[in-house]
């Protein structure tokens, strides 16, 4: 009699429970072996991080060298005079002048920018009609290049308000701020703070943001008026926004050099020259790029501490508080 065979899937052995555990134990293993990560940092920071060296280390390394050497940019030798080129910079009067007025101006936009800044940011998010246009607008200043920036403004105080002065016989208008030292002062931290604020102002509304509305509720109900809710709830929860606005302003003003060169040349009489703006002077237009080099590590230090500085007390409070 023939035999048949029962038609049917063939037999499985079932998986046990431990095969699973062991392979996402495998999996775990390989994910922690260097080769792993070396393959995934590779693949998502690589192009970042060649970059970073070619465009950023590389420079910084290369000009560190030549703070050493007596290079006039155009020779191919680069003789190595040691420290002389750091004694020169620190005997450069006008370097060092360019570095007072570079602070004053700083301590003075910085301010500014940032108390401006928090009153847009209070103002857009008070909601009021048409807020979200008013973020636009007066975020469109930071995307224009410095180098328009000051030419635009340059044809304002030379011409537009010259003209508005005149017309209406205002004297302190009828002539150009940018003739006198103190009015070319002036006319760069006006210009500094009305291409900042915007940008600081974004920084400002998240901090806004982020502060829950059942707090502020909770401090009315105690009685708080808005200001008060403000002053005791508000601004002590953005700290973290204060820190990143000072850092961030405190960097831009330090190293400011379009602007200076669009607006006011260093001039009248070299007496708004900017650390920058001494610093190329130094090496590209007198040809000094050691001792330019070695103010310009000068200018960096200084802006890396101060900046280093303000973030680890505003760190600091921000964890106490």
């Amino acid at each position: 009699m023939r035999r048949r065979l029962r038609a049917g899937a063939p037999h499985q052995r079932a998986s046990l429970p431990w095969d699973g555990k062991k392979k996402e134990e495998r999996e775990s293993m390989k994910r922690n072996t260097m080769s792993y990560k070396i393959k995934q940092y590779v693949m998502f920071a690589g192009p970042a991080t060649i970059l970073f060296v070619a465009v950023v280390l590389l420079p910084f390394v290369y000009g560190l060298y030549l703070t050493f050497t007596s290079w006039d940019g155009v020779s191919k030798s680069k003789p190595f005079v040691g420290f002389a080129n750091y004694i020169a910079a620190f005997r450069d009067t006008a370097y060092w002048q360019a570095l007072g007025r570079t602070l004053i101006y700083s301590v003075i936009a910085v301010i500014l920018v940032n108390v401006v800044a928090f009153f847009l940011a209070y103002l857009v998010t008070s909601g009021i009609k048409g807020q979200n246009f008013f973020r636009a607008g007066f975020f469109i200043p930071n995307l224009i290049g410095g180098i328009v920036l000051g030419y635009i403004w340059k044809f304002v105080f030379n011409r537009a308000l010259v003209a508005l002065g005149q017309a209406l016989s205002v004297g302190w208008l009828s002539t150009s701020w940018l003739a006198t030292p103190n009015g070319a002062m002036a006319c760069l931290i006006i210009v500094s703070v009305w291409q900042y604020a915007g940008y600081m102002m974004l920084i400002y509304v998240a901090g806004f943001m982020s502060v829950p509305k059942s707090l502020m509720e909770a401090a009315q109900i105690d009685g708080c008026t808005k200001s008060q809710a403000t002053i005791n709830v508000t601004i002590p929860l953005m700290r973290s926004s204060f820190v990143q606005c000072l850092f961030l302003t405190i960097t831009r003003c330090f190293m400011v050099y379009d602007v200076n060169l669009s607006l006011t040349k260093g001039e009248p009489f070299g007496s708004s020259v900017m650390g920058a703006m001494h610093v190329y002077n130094q090496a590209f237009t007198y040809k000094n790029y050691g001792t330019g080099q070695a103010e310009a590590l000068i200018l960096f230090v200084v802006c890396a501490i101060v900046g280093v500085t303000q973030v680890y007390v505003g760190k600091k409070g921000e964890v106490e508080a």
